[in-house]
């Protein structure tokens, strides 16, 4: 049997290979003892200095549920990325009341002020949706937009709420003056991560927010875009460029799972030589060594006025034939017959369908509806139309859709055959 060699390995490299014996200098970083047949694949480490992790969180509020944010805060400092962003919706706000502002940004800042690592704050509308909120938002962060570079790494830090009140989304021509000349300036980093609360490019008014002039700048660059707002995980391929809508940290949701994109999560982000590698990490799944569950004193927001709601389910078929994997959504009719979202469901194989209006599977209100049947589109896909659904357009809207039901006290079953 050959001598033991002792393979000398440092950040990830190996130098050389160096007998056990021998005049003894400062200790390598990696030491392994290396023959002609080694159990293991290569020495190639996974630690290039130019990689680096950080870490995201989504909505916490929009009557936000008691324990999740600030537990997240508990088990970022177990994962301890280099720092964490956000995409906005950090207070309830929504208020002109000076005393209830300042009080809810103590408590979320008592939250992030736990975390071992720098937190970068991000504007959403329940933060910035009147001119008091940002008059507080100036006096306390200052920049409601601004930008930073890490290891060749540039992060853009935007407001979508510029000016507040827009529903849509918007940025001011100031700001994105300000994104021209960041990327102007920084035209050699390696990487592009840009960071904002509402999906704006998802809206069909996405020509009246400015987004399409920051995308003209950024054309020619590889960059990946991150927001929230819609409570719902969702990936798009724009411009060959991967956007993410991601789901909640705290914030209200129906909470079904990962087949609606509704789940409490943290975005792992690892920066590659070659772009992000991303990893959507479940809240339910980080527990310290001693598996306890962390507990924190962190109280939810009531959820008031909810009208009491009454099991919906059914069948969907499209002339005979069950309609699997689409969107099945009930729009109330107000009392001047305007449809409004109400609840929804995904149709399983079968056709077959479970309404949920605030919690999972729980129905809807008493009333009348207009029933819309569209694509499920999967929340890790592209949004394009699936080229097998057989399902005439028309019934994709409550504009066009003459599907109508009326649902009422006690349990509900409807037969929908749409001919």
């Amino acid at each position: 049997m050959k001598r033991s060699l002792l393979a000398v390995t440092t950040l990830g490299v190996v130098l050389a290979a160096v007998a056990f014996s021998g005049p003894q200098g400062p200790r390598p970083e990696f030491q392994i003892a290396s023959e002609e047949r080694n159990p293991w694949t290569h020495l190639r480490l996974n630690n290039d200095p130019d990689e680096f992790h950080f870490a995201i969180v989504s909505d916490r509020t929009g009557g936000h549920r008691s324990q999740i944010f600030s537990r997240a805060v508990q088990q970022l400092n177990l994962l301890q990325p280099q720092f964490v962003l956000s995409v906005g919706d950090l207070i309830e706000g929504y208020s002109e009341n000076m005393e209830r502002l300042a009080a809810e940004w103590r408590e979320f800042q008592g939250y992030v002020g736990q975390l071992q690592m720098p937190f970068f704050y991000v504007p959403g509308n329940h933060d910035l949706s009147n001119l008091v909120q940002e008059k507080l938002w100036t006096e306390k962060f200052g920049r409601r937009y601004y930008h930073f570079v890490y290891r060749n790494v540039l992060f853009l830090l935007l407001n979508s709420e510029d000016p507040p009140g827009v529903s849509t989304g918007h940025f001011s021509e100031e700001q994105v003056a300000y994104v021209r000349k960041v990327l102007e300036e920084n035209r050699d980093v390696r990487w592009t991560i840009v960071a904002f609360h509402k999906p704006v490019w998802a809206d069909a008014q996405v020509a009246k927010t400015n987004w399409l002039e920051i995308e003209q700048a950024l054309a020619g660059r590889p960059y990946t875009v991150f927001a929230g707002h819609v409570h719902r995980y969702r990936k798009f391929i724009r411009n060959g460029q991967a956007y993410y809508q991601l789901a909640t940290t705290g914030g209200v949701s129906k909470m079904r799972g990962r087949d609606y994109g509704e789940f409490d999560h943290i975005v792992w982000v690892t920066m590659k030589k070659d772009g992000p590698v991303l990893a959507n990490i479940m809240l339910d799944g980080i527990y310290p060594e001693n598996l306890k569950s962390i507990e924190t004193g962190e109280e939810g927001m009531p959820r008031t006025n909810l009208q009491p709601v009454h099991p919906v389910r059914g069948r969907v078929y499209c002339e005979g034939t069950p309609v699997a994997h689409a969107l099945v959504t009930f729009h109330a009719l107000s009392e001047e017959k305007r449809p409004a979202r109400t609840a929804d469901a995904i149709t399983a194989a079968d056709g077959s369908f479970v309404l949920s209006t605030y919690t999972a599977n729980d129905g809807a209100p008493v009333g009348e509806y207009v029933v819309t049947v569209a694509p499920w589109r999967p929340v890790a896909e592209d949004g394009a139309r699936s080229a097998n659904f057989f399902v005439p357009a028309k019934f994709a809207s409550p504009a066009s859709s003459n599907l109508r039901v009326k649902v009422q006290a006690g349990s509900n079953t409807f037969h929908i055959d749409l001919r």
